[in-house]
């Protein structure tokens, strides 16, 4: 499982450095998978997860949503449309690094502006190719999403028992807020909708738009792209504003946004301003993480998954008509449906474990999925969700 170079992924990782290795990935547990590093140099910690989607890479890099993560790529052909600055969801950091089979080839795109590599090295993401990927996307499948760090050493040199320690020494996801650290830190208006080829992203419209505030808990830009598209004029807000400050804004509605870590430990300071806006009766849009919270604000608790869901190919089924939407999914982190009180209705169930995956509380124009309706991972299943809120707020 870890090679000299990538042409070749045994199933067993040698404990010893293979000639020609610049790159490593050690887990918690003392493994060693060697390989070449790309990138950039260096060495970083987090919870090695993976993702099954075939499109996307810069997006799912550049998601706030994964701070804190190593995401290992099971589609083989990462890097082979270079990257550009269009394709970014934001511009603070998401991953930590990647994995992936093969070295990023030289991009074929017309849209392309850098290498991944080259663009990897701009953003500070650590790279690791020469993995037998799906043998790492096995282990994660059957023992769950470990801790560790991935290296980039050009000259080869390791100190690997410094490397163990930090990854022992990480506290892992469960209990960390990492919402602060990949918020906006000021309040804004948002400017820009949907992205169109040869004409890039189109204007945010007027001030007579139903005005959403949007909480940034590390949201990918996309969303706000949504809801402008819908029809919302949208001001973005830190993730540690407070009631008084949202409501200062006017909100015809309020967007709860995704983002990484716990949404237990996110929820401290966030659980009573989403508790205040419900009481206030004021519509509510959660996604990812806005929705575990959202699920925690009215009583319900969240779970660490074994593995956690993360690609562009999940089914999901709407409990009201039976309909199956195929979604785009991040996240380690569920709302268990067996702690959902009364009042409270599960709308939407993962197809492929059965959790949940969308709540609505009876009474309420307040709603949240667990997938995220703007990434279109092909027909765009999912975005009656962003007009189903915009629609249902109060005009002027």
């Amino acid at each position: 499982m870890a090679p000299a170079t990538p042409s070749a992924a045994p199933e067993v990782a040698p404990a010893k450095q293979p000639a020609g290795a610049t790159g490593v990935l050690v887990l918690a547990d003392g493994t060693l998978l060697w390989g070449i590093g790309y990138g950039a140099a260096g060495a970083a910690v987090g919870e090695v997860c993976f993702n099954t989607a075939m499109t996307g890479y810069q997006e799912i890099l550049t998601d706030p949503s994964y701070a804190g993560q190593i995401v290992t790529f099971t589609f083989p052909h990462i890097g082979n449309v270079g990257a550009n600055p269009e394709d970014m969801e934001r511009g603070v950091h998401g991953a930590v690094g990647c994995i992936t089979r093969e070295l990023p080839t030289a991009p074929s795109n017309f849209r392309s502006v850098q290498t991944l590599p080259e663009w990897m090295a701009d953003q500070g993401v650590i790279g690791l190719a020469g993995i037998d990927t799906r043998a790492l996307t096995r282990r994660i499948r059957d023992a769950g999403a470990p801790n560790g760090v991935i290296a980039h050493s050009p000259d080869g040199r390791f100190d690997i028992d410094e490397l163990l320690a930090m990854a022992r020494g990480w506290p892992g996801l469960e209990g960390l807020d990492l919402a602060k650290g990949v918020s906006r830190a000021d309040t804004g208006d948002w400017t820009g909708g949907a992205w169109a080829l040869g004409q890039g992203y189109a204007s945010a419209g007027g001030d007579a738009r139903p005005h959403v505030v949007a909480i940034d808990y590390g949201a990918k830009d996309n969303i706000f792209r949504n809801l402008v598209k819908a029809g919302a004029r949208v001001t973005v807000v830190p993730a540690t504003a407070t009631l008084d400050e949202v409501l200062s804004h006017k909100p015809d509605g309020v967007f709860l946004s995704n983002g990484p870590g716990d949404p237990a430990a996110t929820g401290e300071y966030a659980v009573p301003v989403i508790r205040g806006l419900l009481d206030r009766d004021i519509p509510l849009f959660g996604i990812c993480l806005g929705h575990q919270m959202l699920g925690i604000a009215v009583g319900a608790r969240t779970v660490k998954m074994h593995q956690g869901h993360r690609g562009a190919n999940h089914p999901v089924q709407r409990a009201e008509d039976g309909v199956v939407e195929i979604t785009s999914m991040n996240h380690g982190f569920a709302v268990d449906a067996a702690t959902l009180p009364a009042g409270v209705v599960e709308t939407h169930k993962s197809l492929f474990d059965g959790s949940n995956c969308g709540i609505a509380i009876t009474g309420k124009k307040a709603f949240s999925v667990q997938y995220h309706p703007e990434a279109s991972p092909g027909p765009q299943d999912s975005f009656y969700l962003f007009e189903k809120f915009v629609g249902g707020l109060r005009k002027g």
